[in-house]
């Protein structure tokens, strides 16, 4: 048999009937409470008999001295107001996100390279204007867009062209590629040519879309290209690069950044190589939540400048 359900749930008390209930109990007289609730006196009579109904029992008693509250309404005021007020926050909540005493952990996902060249700067902001919140880095992967549904990840900084519907992203800066060779490289001084390239050896980087990019160009240019390391990561690449004359290809920024901590030479790729567009990205669960908002704000404001 199926239960209705009225008969498996208790009856919620009405907003306005505990809001009654707790002016009431405040004036101790009908009349006033009317007043303050900018209400008609009959009206107030008819909610006060709904609340009696209700709650099983008279809760108040007229008296010389006004409407004397029953032991059970001594009883229930304490919760009464304590349900009142949370009600009160919740109609006027305000989803307003104030980084400067904000406590909150975000986690993005983002590549290998994001880590070295973008996640300093994030994170370098973050402490100034807000040094109550944490930051967790993970890989960007096949999993990430799983991970942002869920709400494990708050964003992911990256190439993501898989993401499908229930996800917002937004472009942050346009990556073109370059080429970096040791600055005492025994054959490669002043410029690199196609030639040059094809002649020399490689290092490689093989994991995400930006590889499949560089592939892609290679294959098609039908370029000759003798790749002698791979790497899972860009850890260690500029050593090695520094101290070998292995060439490697990447895309401007990572490869500028690099260049910088490992004192490299830096030349244009000697051949067209499809530039690709960095995005954040993040689930329509988050859209309008004011922290994720505020991320992303900072985010963009200081990587659009790339």
């Amino acid at each position: 048999m199926m239960t209705r359900v009225s008969d498996a749930l208790p009856q919620l008390l009405d907003a306005n009937l505990l809001q009654l209930f707790v002016v009431l109990y405040d004036t101790r007289r009908v009349t006033r409470a009317a007043e303050q609730l900018n209400m008609a006196q009959p009206t107030v009579s008819i909610w006060l008999s709904r609340l009696r109904q209700q709650l099983n029992d008279p809760l108040f008693v007229r008296t010389p001295s006004g409407m004397q509250p029953t032991p059970v309404a001594e009883a229930l005021i304490p919760t009464a107001r304590e349900a009142l007020n949370s009600l009160r926050r919740l109609s006027h909540w305000d989803a307003q996100f104030e980084p400067a005493t904000a406590e909150r952990r975000f986690c993005i996902a983002m590549s290998d390279v994001a880590n070295i060249t973008l996640l300093p700067k994030i994170l370098e902001h973050v402490r100034t204007v807000a040094p109550h919140i944490t930051l967790k880095a993970v890989r960007i992967d096949k999993q990430t867009a799983q991970a942002m549904e869920s709400g494990e990840v708050d964003l992911a900084i990256g190439l993501l062209p898989e993401l499908g519907k229930g996800f917002y992203q937004q472009s942050l800066f346009s990556q073109d590629w370059i080429c970096l060779v040791a600055p005492q490289h025994p054959r490669i001084r002043d410029s690199l040519t196609l030639a040059a390239y094809e002649r020399e050896a490689h290092i490689d980087v093989i994991p995400g879309t930006g590889h499949r990019l560089l592939s892609t160009a290679v294959e098609s240019k039908g370029i000759a290209r003798r790749v002698v390391l791979q790497l899972p990561g860009y850890l260690g690449l500029s050593v090695i690069t520094r101290t070998t004359d292995l060439i490697a290809t990447l895309p401007r920024q990572m490869g500028e950044t690099l260049a910088g901590i490992g004192e490299l030479s830096v030349f244009a790729c000697p051949f067209f190589i499809p530039s690709f567009v960095a995005k954040q990205h993040w689930h329509a669960r988050v859209h309008h939540d004011a922290a994720n908002r505020w991320l992303r704000g900072i985010c963009a404001e200081l990587l659009q400048k790339k």
